[in-house]
């Protein structure tokens, strides 16, 4: 949570918002790095939404004990129904950080599709998985002109088949900035590995057009069972991301006609090469993480499949060829 803060370098008098709140860490994070940068936090505006009600109750009292005075907690379901709105439209915000709940399946999908507030613009998820729905929300609830978000999601979103359209058409909007990988074990309940998707509602001349995609998996320590991020991993990927560059099995700026290339996945081992056997000796008993073994599948059914159309349109004239040749 503190390196995505980091990133997004929330500012004294910005309105920062979590659609997922939990008990507010995010939110008091972010009231800190503006402390550590030497900003005026209390003029900051905190607004979260939370669906258990104890939960919203626990994250108000947690802002008012960390002496956050202008700040708004709502309670109830921020798919089903939105607590910050002006007349018709969603409120925007200039940053949105979120963690929203994995993959979940109860949601009411057949009311997205006509979505009184505006936010099935990318389309409507499978029923068993809300993500981009939470992720639609969060990017109509950023300020037109300096929003930024920061969502942990998990890596399936970059490279789902059910959801590639809705990716397609986010990549093309030309919102996201930034896919960020995570190492696994980083999660007290879980050894998955996560991502970081960051957007932005408008990107400086030089991010136009480009996203940039960071392999951080090896950027971790791991002490007594628990894995975390030391101060110089938060470092390296926050240098990776500000410089908006190449770096060799690390990071890799792509080009919009790049990831369309690659059928709109975001898979990262598509874009960040890892050194080889050749060239790291060790690698070659390592065996592939999971997000390794999808990408090459991915990569391997993109050769596969339009070399047996080709296989099928020859088959076809061969056979009208035949056809016409006996009458």
């Amino acid at each position: 949570v503190h390196l995505m803060v980091k990133l997004l370098g929330p500012k004294a008098g910005e309105s920062i918002y979590d659609p997922t709140c939990g008990t507010g860490g995010m939110l008091i994070s972010a009231l800190a790095e503006v402390k550590r940068q030497g900003g005026e936090h209390r003029t900051l505006k905190l607004f979260g939404q939370e669906r258990n009600h104890m939960t919203a109750s626990i994250a108000r009292m947690n802002l008012v004990l960390h002496g956050v005075e202008d700040c708004e907690i709502a309670r109830g379901d921020t798919l089903a129904a939105p607590a910050f709105h002006h007349a018709d439209r969603l409120r925007t915000f200039d940053v949105v950080l979120a963690n929203p709940p994995y993959s979940i399946k109860q949601w009411n999908r057949d009311a997205w599709t006509t979505d009184p507030w505006g936010r099935s613009f990318l389309g409507t998820p499978p029923q068993g998985r809300a993500d981009y729905a939470f992720f639609q929300h969060i990017l109509r609830s950023m300020d037109p002109q300096t929003g930024r978000c920061a969502i942990l999601f998990p890596h399936g979103v970059l490279f789902r088949r059910e959801e590639a359209e809705m990716r397609r058409k986010l990549i093309e909007a030309d919102l996201l900035d930034c896919v960020l990988g995570l190492g696994p074990n980083l999660f007290y309940n879980s050894p998955m590995e996560a991502c970081v998707v960051f957007c932005r509602s408008k990107k400086p001349p030089k991010r136009r057009g480009r996203v940039l995609l960071i392999d951080a998996v090896h950027e971790i320590a791991r002490e007594r069972a628990v894995s975390f991020l030391r101060p110089e991993h938060q470092d390296r990927i926050a240098a990776a991301y500000r410089a908006f560059a190449d770096e060799d099995g690390f990071a890799q700026v792509a080009t919009l006609a790049d990831i369309a290339a690659q059928g709109h996945s975001l898979s990262i081992p598509l874009y960040v090469k890892r050194q080889t056997a050749a060239s790291d000796p060790s690698a070659a008993t390592q065996a592939p993480t999971l997000r390794e073994a999808w990408a090459a599948w991915e990569e391997s059914g993109r050769t596969f499949w339009p070399q047996m159309d080709a296989v099928v349109d020859l088959l076809d004239s061969l056979v009208a060829e035949e056809e016409q040749a006996h009458g």
